[in-house]
C-alpha cells in the first residue's frame, strides 16, 4: 500500500508550534503526534527536520514535511528552495510540501522548474499547497502529486474566509484527476465529514487540535458573545 492510499478518506494532523509557543520542541510535538495517532490520526504533517526526526521515532505514520524559512527576501517560505526540501526528505518525511502558488520564490525558479528539480533528486511524492484554482491546475500540469487548500485565504489572490473553502476543494476536485487535501481553518469533525464526503482525499487539521493557545482563546471569546 502506497503512502497515498494509507491516508485516503481519513484524518492528518498537523504537529506543529511557533517558537514563541509553550509546546514548540521536537520532544514535545512528538508526544503530540502520539497522541494523534492514539486518537485515530492516519497521518502527521510536521515542520522542520527536528520536528519530523523525532516524530518518525514515535510512530509509524505517514509524514508530510515541510520546512518554513522566513529568513529569504521572497513570498514563499513553506519549503522555498532545494536546501528545505533537502533537508525535509533526508529528515525521514514520507511527503514533502511545498509552497505551490504564484508567490515569488527565492531561487527565482518557476514552480515547473523547481519541481522538475525536486523530482530528479528524490523519488518522493510532491505535494502543492494553493491559494486558488489556477494554482492547482498548475500545479497538476507541472507534475505535482497532489494538491492541498492550505495557503486559501493567505494570498492576494484568495480572500479570507472565515471557515475552510469549501468551494475552492469543489473546483479542485472537479477540475484535477490528482488527489486533493483539504487543509486550512478546518475546525470541527462535521467540517471533516463533509470535506471526505465532498471526495477530499484526505483532511488536515492542525490548529484545533494541537494548538492549545488559539483553542482557549477561542472558548474566551465565547465568553465576551
Amino acid at each position: 500500500m502506497g503512502v497515498l492510499d494509507k491516508i485516503e478518506g481519513k484524518l492528518v494532523v498537523s504537529c506543529q508550534a511557533l517558537e514563541d509557543e509553550p509546546l514548540h520542541g521536537a520532544d514535545i510535538m512528538a508526544k503530540m503526534a502520539r497522541a494523534a495517532k492514539i486518537g485515530g490520526a492516519a497521518g502527521i504533517r510536521a515542520n522542520g527536520p527536528e520536528d519530523i526526526r523525532a516524530i518518525q521515532e514515535e510512530v509509524e505514520l505517514p509524514l508530510i514535511g515541510i520546512e518554513k524559512n522566513m529568513d529569504y527576501d521572497a513570498e514563499v517560505y513553506i519549503t522555498p528552495t532545494m536546501r528545505e526540501v533537502t533537508r525535509v526528505v533526508r529528515a525521514g518525511a514520507d511527503i514533502v510540501a511545498v509552497d505551490a502558488t504564484k508567490c515569488s520564490r527565492p531561487s527565482g525558479q518557476s514552480l515547473r522548474e523547481f519541481i522538475d528539480e525536486i523530482k530528479s533528486s528524490f523519488d518522493i511524492p510532491v505535494m502543492g499547497d494553493i491559494s486558488v484554482l489556477k494554482e492547482g491546475i498548475q500545479a497538476e500540469q507541472a507534475g505535482f502529486d497532489l494538491v492541498g487548500t492550505t495557503l486559501s485565504g493567505y494570498t492576494e489572490d484568495s480572500p479570507d474566509k472565515a471557515g475552510p473553502d469549501f468551494e475552492l476543494l469543489e473546483e479542485l476536485l472537479n477540475e484535477l484527476s490528482i488527489p486533493v487535501l483539504m487543509e486550512g481553518r478546518v475546525s470541527c469533525p462535521e467540517q471533516v465529514g463533509r470535506a471526505v464526503n465532498m471526495g477530499a482525499h484526505a483532511v488536515v487539521v492542525g490548529s484545533a487540535i494541537t494548538r492549545p493557545r488559539k483553542i482557549t482563546a477561542r472558548f474566551v471569546e465565547g465568553l465576551k458573545k
